[in-house]
């Protein structure tokens, strides 16, 4: 791997973007999707390129120093490269799936005003996640971080003039903003102990920072280690929207479907998965911290899953997927299964993508209807979208030999075979979750595309998508088909990985899941045996009666049910928690600050207190200078009577 190759693979999609962005109108529609669509697709065949030589060639792992900022009090502030085989495989997923959207976007955003500007956004977007898996240094990591923020509050803002769109990504800055303190609070106290900046510094001095103690008052110290994996673990909470920072994923659906499936599927919020996965040498040696992460995803994964099965928005349905499926992957990691983690990561970014950009291919049938209460047998007027859907919904819920299930099933098994604090109450909840991911999942599939015709007088009669639309569907449906076969055995058995992922001996759920590996036909055949295959499937049955058999039980259900349905719709009312409690109390604390420090204190007192305290020190002072000579006279006879005093008493 040479250093401009490197260098190339970020720079390609900033340069489009720059050329999309601030020549857009002067070159046209079809020169700006051209030459992102390029760029992009050139970075993703050096990204191709590096993987082959890191997996298959042998080639060792690069760590460079491309540009030097500044050094202050000894420590560097650089722009550089780590380029092993975990940011490898992130660099190859990431341009893949954004390839697979910008050719999509031709498609779906043909008719927009602001064609030239969504391609400049997806594909800065695309430079700031590259820009953050290739980081070598906690520096260009925050910067590649905060990059992706905003992009994403661009993109799901894009509809600028819909106040719901505006909301939702002030929402998501708002909330990702909170996770972001608690993440530069981490990376203060990695360089307060490590005097660097460079990921190679932390992770040699870990065991030695891991004996250290933080004092948090007068006689309470905590272990610095646990405290900074903490904060650092709340930053990956705001981005790949974990309990209780998740509310800004499934408004996020506001912006363009393109958007979600770039967003939801490989790129931001996978960031918090692929950054705490990096840090592996920091969070093995904090078992309380890993048990924060392993309850945290726990919850995550199947009660998020639970919301899913009462949307009737197919966006949000697939966004509550999102969600739990990004539990699932914190789960593993919470369980030390590191490579676990990732592998999902890698699959769930082929099946996830597929699942949006199909139920964008849907909008545009329905001439953007999204309400799946007015859809129904579609299937016929779109074969080529329901087959592809079908495929990332059996991928999704872990359907023997199709890639779900080879990363599903071995992060369960994982979870089961940890002994952490937390590990059973997880095991449980990813275990549930598998029947749950099913009941939803094929609820959208039956009442999108089969069943009753629903969408008669809302529009036209439906029709196939163009090839610009279907052609990504069928490059996404090939890897989640048959991803998880090929890459399972190196992947999570093989060390393929290598140096990229550090696990302690006595962490290493995944190596004792490989003493019982034999291939992937044998962890096919070992898990239809298991209770996730078994779970899954009975999930399926239950949407199948319920949504094609006995249409009418759903409602009944509710009505029994109403308290229930009602916490579930209202989204266990976290938001009415944020926005009729936190939000007024914030307002109220600001406010405080607002009237009592600044217009009080700072303004009224301390500014113009001062001013009026000088004024009326001159006014009384002014009254002695009369300008009458026996004034002047008087005043320097009291004065002599004074020092007179002053003498005769010292003496």
């Amino acid at each position: 791997m040479t250093r401009n190759l490197l260098i190339a693979i970020p720079l390609l999609p900033l340069i489009a973007a720059l050329i999309a962005g601030l020549a857009g109108r002067r070159i046209g529609r079809a020169a700006s999707a051209g030459v992102t669509i390029l760029a992009v697709g050139v970075s993703c065949a050096l990204s191709l390129e590096v993987v082959r030589q890191l997996f298959f060639a042998g080639a060792p792992a690069v760590d460079i120093s491309v540009y030097t900022w500044l050094i202050s009090d000894g420590i560097r502030f650089q722009v550089g490269f780590l380029v092993d085989r975990l940011t490898g495989l992130m660099m190859a997923v990431v341009t893949f799936v954004s390839f697979c959207v910008h050719v999509y976007t031709i498609g779906y955003m043909r008719d927009d005003d602001g064609f030239q500007r969504f391609f400049s956004y997806i594909s800065l977007f695309t430079f700031s996640m590259l820009m953050l898996v290739m980081s070598n240094n906690f520096m260009q990591l925050f910067f590649g971080w905060e990059a992706v923020g905003v992009v994403s509050y661009l993109l799901i803002g894009f509809w600028y003039t819909r106040p719901s769109a505006i909301h939702a990504n002030l929402k998501a800055f708002v909330v990702n903003r909170i996770g972001d303190f608690g993440f530069v609070l981490g990376i203060a106290g990695v360089v307060y102990f490590t005097h660097s900046l460079d990921y190679a510094d932390a992770f040699a001095l870990a065991p030695a920072i891991a004996g250290a103690q933080l004092p948090l008052g007068a006689d309470t110290v905590v272990p610095a280690l646990t405290l900074i994996c903490i904060c650092l673990f709340v930053g990956a909470m705001g981005k790949s929207a974990q309990v209780p920072l998740h509310v800004w994923l499934p408004d996020s659906m506001e912006g363009p479907t393109p958007i979600s499936a770039l967003i939801h599927a490989a790129t931001m919020v996978t960031a918090g998965i692929f950054m705490v996965a990096r840090m592996s040498p920091l969070f093995e040696y904090s078992d309380a911290a890993l048990s924060v992460v392993l309850v945290i995803g726990a919850t995550t994964a199947l009660f998020m899953g639970f919301l899913g099965i009462v949307q009737n928005d197919i966006k949000r349905v697939i966004a509550y997927s999102t969600l739990s499926q990004l539990g699932y992957m914190t789960v593993a990691l919470g369980a030390s299964a590191y490579s676990a983690a990732i592998f999902h990561l890698m699959t769930h970014a082929f099946f996830k993508a597929l699942l949006f950009l199909a139920a964008g291919s849907v909008i545009i049938a329905m001439h953007h209807e999204q309400d799946m209460r007015r859809m129904g047998g579609l299937a016929k007027y779109m074969p080529i979208t329901a087959v592809t859907c079908w495929i990332g919904a059996l991928a999704l819920i872990g359907t023997p030999f199709f890639s779900g299930f080879f990363s599903k099933d071995a992060l369960i098994e994982a979870v089961g075979e940890s002994q952490r604090a937390g590990s059973t109450y997880a095991y449980w909840c990813v275990l549930a979750g598998t029947f749950v991911t099913a009941l939803y999942t094929f609820r959208l599939l039956f009442m999108t595309f089969h069943g009753e015709e629903r969408f008669h007088g809302h529009g036209g009669t439906p029709h196939e998508s163009p090839w610009v639309v279907t052609l990504p569907l069928v490059a996404l449906a090939i890897p989640s088909i048959v991803i998880g076969w090929l890459t399972i055995g190196p992947l999570l058995f093989g060390g393929a990985f290598g140096g990229s992922i550090f696990v302690l001996e006595a962490n290493d759920v995944v190596g004792e899941l490989g003493h019982e590996y034999h291939g992937p036909l044998g962890f096919v055949l070992h898990g239809l045996k298991g209770a996730p295959t078994w779970l899954a499937l009975a999930g399926v049955l239950t949407a199948w009666y319920l949504y094609m058999k006995d249409t009418t039980l759903p409602g009944r259900i509710a009505a029994r049910f109403a308290g229930l349905y009602r916490v579930l719709v209202n989204k266990y009312y976290f938001d009415w928690c944020n926005e009729r409690i936190i939000a007024p109390f914030v307002r109220l604390v600001g406010r405080i600050f607002w009237k009592g420090g600044d217009q009080l204190l700072i303004d009224g007192v301390l500014v113009n207190g001062t001013a009026r305290l000088i004024d009326w020190t001159a006014a009384k002072g002014r009254r002695i200078q009369t300008g009458y000579l026996y004034t002047y006279a008087f005043w320097m006879v009291i004065g002599l009577a004074a020092l007179l005093g002053w003498f005769l008493i010292r003496g």
